[in-house]
């Protein structure tokens, strides 16, 4: 591994602790007693640096106490002619202190947008997300310190990011039920190399790591050392400055929180409530609503022209606010998160009781009386499609009308009513999924026939707004 590891005398584990190594295991104890108070099974995000090789030595000294199994998680990105032996090299430090190791490897993807820094930082943290899933763990550990604290907050501003990403990095967070935890936070970057070389620790160097392309490498080579030699409390005070975000942070979320009382319903959103709001206040009120959906928080310039188009927008208007990869919408005057519209689709009936489509599942259930009547079914003429224009319906009972019409009228939202499965025999519309069946088609009484259940996928933003849709028919 030449050129790719600083090589150091061979690592002391199972030592006593002397009291240089207070700080740093303490970090670790207090964060998985706090975490994990009846101990359980703790990742390490391991790169095989020296930050992550001292967070796996500290939680290997102090897991037994707490109760709790450790296992070093590597991600393999392959992006350095080092990285089999970076790999190997993990599974060593894991091997000698009796650790469990499992490895991922990934493919970064670079998209036109992003950087390949930013890129592998996804693929890293999704890869390491699968790995806690596949092992198991209830708490994940990375070693995250005061000094990349302190260069996210600088990133951050040269970003001209608000208060949320002045945070920086929160020191737990819970994300798809593991919480993701970085004791290191107030320990400066020096106290990490004091604990490897007290207690001769090998690591990895990653040759990245010197590459000023990167804005972050450029930051702590350039600038760093001036903020340093004019702050001598560098990094402690731009730590204590997240920290103050953060609260402010959590301030502007509880204010959110409550101007959304009244305003959220279902996770729909008021367009109202926030015409009665002042500026700042509409828009923390729809950056947490946005967030609350799991979707990141658009830019300052993206909520301003969001809010403009909302407010300018009529009672049901097609707004259609594409933003992380949903769209946003309003229908009678409530602001909804929806998945786009799938593209139109046409499928042969094969007889099966459950149709798979793109954006859902049509179930047919066998029953007698009501419903399409069974001896109009016949696979060979039978398709599933998507809505056209024109098409009519007649509900029983009552004159045969525009579909788009009775959709209109039943609440649908604009964005559903196309995608909603139209069963057609023999070329004609026999029944629309949640809405009705033909007149021409409906089962005597007793008769053989079929009821329709439409099951949208979970996130999709279907919502039924009425009686009459509730999703069988």
């Amino acid at each position: 591994m030449a050129g790719s590891r600083r090589s150091r005398p061979a690592e002391r584990g199972g030592q006593s602790s002397t009291p240089d190594d207070d700080d740093v295991r303490a970090a670790v104890a207090d964060a998985l007693a706090q975490a994990l108070p009846g101990g359980g099974r703790v990742g390490i995000a391991l790169s095989g640096g020296r930050d992550s090789i001292v967070l796996l030595d500290a939680a290997h000294a102090v897991a037994a106490a707490l109760s709790c199994e450790i296992v070093g998680l590597h991600v393999h990105h392959g992006l350095s002619p080092n990285a089999d032996a970076w790999a190997a090299f993990c599974r060593s430090a894991c091997d000698r202190r009796g650790v469990a190791y499992a490895m991922r490897r990934v493919h970064v993807q670079r998209t036109p947008r992003a950087s390949l820094e930013a890129a592998a930082r996804a693929a890293r943290y999704a890869a390491l997300a699968a790995l806690a899933d596949e092992q198991r763990v209830d708490a994940l550990l990375v070693a995250h310190h005061a000094d990349d604290q302190a260069e996210t907050l600088l990133l951050q501003l040269l970003r001209g990011a608000g208060v949320a990403g002045l945070a920086a990095m929160p020191p737990a967070r819970s994300i798809g039920g593991k919480t993701w935890l970085r004791p290191f936070l107030a320990l400066p970057r020096a106290r990490l190399e004091a604990y490897a070389a007290s207690h001769a620790l090998r690591y990895v160097d990653d040759e990245s790591n010197a590459d000023a392309r990167h804005r972050r490498n450029a930051l702590r080579e350039r600038v760093i050392p001036a903020l340093r030699s004019i702050a001598p409390g560098y990094p402690a005070t731009l730590a204590r400055a997240a920290r103050h975000q953060a609260d402010a942070a959590a301030l502007l979320d509880d204010l959110a929180r409550l101007d959304a009382q009244r305003a959220v319903t279902d996770g729909t959103l008021e367009r109202s409530a926030l015409g009665a709001l002042d500026a700042p206040r509409a828009r923390n009120l729809l950056r947490w609503f946005i967030g609350t959906h799991g979707l990141r928080a658009p830019s300052a310039a993206r909520l301003d022209e969001m809010l403009r188009q909302i407010a300018a927008a009529g009672t049901d208007a097609r707004v259609a606010l594409r933003h992380a990869g949903v769209e946003i919408g309003l229908h009678r005057g409530r602001i909804r998160v929806h998945q786009p519209r799938p593209a139109p689709f046409c499928h042969r009936w094969d007889g099966s009781p459950r149709i798979e489509l793109p954006h859902g599942t049509l179930v047919l259930t066998p029953q007698r009386g009501g419903g399409i009547a069974a001896r109009h079914l016949d696979p060979s003429t039978v398709t599933i499609r998507s809505g056209m224009p024109g098409e009519r319906l007649q509900l029983a009972g009552r004159t045969r009308r525009p579909v788009a019409d009775l959709l209109r009228e039943a609440g649908v939202p604009h964005w559903d009513r196309l995608v909603l499965p139209r069963v057609c025999c023999r070329e004609s519309l026999a029944a629309v999924a949640a809405l009705g069946v033909d007149a021409a088609f409906v089962a005597l009484p007793d008769e053989a026939a079929f009821a329709l259940e439409w099951h949208p996928q979970e996130n999709t933003g279907w919502t039924p707004v009425s009686h009459s849709l509730r999703g069988t028919i």
